[in-house]
């Protein structure tokens, strides 16, 4: 008898694996089958090949952005540009191991930048940076390992540059944030108070720039970000003890991140833990704002389980729902609400980095959730950002609610990201039609 219902439970697991066989190859069919994917990526190899500004509203070279189209750059446009872009921001880091967030060539500087970074090893260019941010550092480790991952040229991080390797800068690099941007009480990184992953202070004052208004916050964009660095760092060191090194302040950032910024009863990221104190009212709950962005680049990191993926996924598509939103690029959700942060860029509801829907990071919730195996929901949830970009003919920089484009109009990042995501969806789709 138990031999019977055993065959019968047995039969059963395998029609049921058989029809997931079906599933999976009916999905992979429909990817590779589906010509909107095929214009987009033709699209932003195009937008790519043109060069290295973040957009045509943007004329300097980011890092920030450089980090999220490199790899599609690598694909269409000259390799020798490329490694020398990414050695001019070494050639310009700064003698604290401070990295710039871009640069422009001398004489180029239009935008009344009261704080701009020189360096004798890099005399043609100057740079800039946004010092609320704390991405730069970590930004370009992360844009030379996906460099070398895919031409292979491992031979870059022995480049001598003022008399020492880029290797050794990014080590440089990493001691600048523990020693300027650390809370050694949390053992994560701090930066200005903005929302999520943007570069724009609630409190105004400077704007852009940490000063006399700074209230100092841990977020979890900007440590997530320094985990991804550091498993990079670990696979170009060439010694035990420099692999060990990284290796376990990864290790320490990856728990403080869990044990101080995930919130295990809402299964979601807190915004923010707050170094002295908060800039907002004491009346407001901060914690009821999810922060997607952030989140995704937590995905990436390896520090969510595949079940808190398909949570936080669940909540992305519920927030959407609950805003009007197009896609989950949207920023976060709730806004903050109009007239609690002092920036007139930052103070009104679903307007750019408050609420506004970004394919930038929502394509990179995407990529993310291929990687980890949702690869229907990735196809389903990709689908708002392909059919706008046709619609509109470019790449625009964010979206609002009412789906109308805003920002820059070819924005470099947007393409690079949606470009990646439709790479995993066709690799993914091959290996299983």
């Amino acid at each position: 008898m138990c031999n019977k219902y055993f065959f019968l439970f047995l039969a059963a697991c395998l029609r049921m694996t058989a029809l997931q066989a079906q599933d999976r190859q009916q999905l992979a069919r429909n990817i590779l089958a589906d010509k909107q994917l095929d214009t987009v990526q033709a699209m932003a190899a195009r937008l790519l090949a043109k060069g290295f500004n973040a957009g045509d509203g943007y004329p300097q070279v980011w890092i920030r952005d450089m980090n999220t189209f490199i790899e599609t750059s690598c694909k269409v446009y000259n390799i020798d540009t490329i490694r020398k872009n990414l050695l001019t921001f070494y050639a310009l880091q700064q003698p604290n191991g401070e990295i710039v967030d871009g640069y422009v060539l001398k004489g180029h500087v239009t935008w009344n930048d009261p704080n701009i970074y020189t360096s004798d090893m890099e005399p043609a260019h100057v740079g800039f940076k946004n010092t609320v941010e704390t991405d730069q550092e970590t930004s370009l480790i992360q844009a030379y390992a996906k460099y070398i991952r895919l031409t292979g040229d491992t031979a870059i991080l022995q480049e001598v540059i003022g008399g020492k390797t880029v290797l050794q800068r990014m080590a440089l690099s990493i001691q600048y944030l523990l020693k300027n941007r650390y809370s050694d009480k949390y053992k994560l990184l701090t930066g200005a108070t903005t929302q999520d992953w943007g570069d724009v202070q609630v409190e105004g004052g400077a704007t852009v720039d940490v000063d006399e208004h700074t209230h100092w916050a841990i977020d979890v964009y900007d440590n997530a970000m320094l985990v991804i660095a550091l498993k990079d760092l670990r696979s170009f060191s060439t010694t035990n003890a420099d692999k060990q090194r990284w290796a376990t302040l990864e290790k320490l950032t990856a728990t403080h991140i869990r044990k101080y910024l995930w919130d295990e009863q809402h299964q979601k990221f807190i915004p923010h833990l707050y170094v002295k104190d908060s800039p907002f009212p004491p009346d407001f709950d901060e914690n009821k704002i999810h922060f997607h962005g952030g989140t995704a680049i937590a995905i990436e990191a390896g520090l969510l389980s595949k079940k808190e993926i398909a949570h936080v996924n669940q909540q992305m598509l519920e927030n959407v729902k609950l805003s009007g939103a197009p896609s989950i690029g949207l920023t976060l959700y709730p806004p903050y609400p109009e007239g609690i942060c002092k920036n007139s860029n930052a103070s009104k509801p679903y307007i750019y980095q408050d609420g506004g829907d970004w394919t930038w990071f929502g394509a990179r919730m995407i990529q993310q959730l291929v990687a980890n195996g949702f690869v229907g929901e990735a196809y389903s949830e990709v689908q708002p950002m392909i059919n706008r970009v046709i619609k509109n003919g470019k790449f625009y920089e964010w979206y609002g609610i009412d789906g109308k484009p805003a920002g820059s109009a070819d924005f470099k990042g947007s393409a690079g990201v949606l470009s990646k995501a439709i790479d995993m969806l066709r690799s993914w789709a091959a290996a299983n039609k």
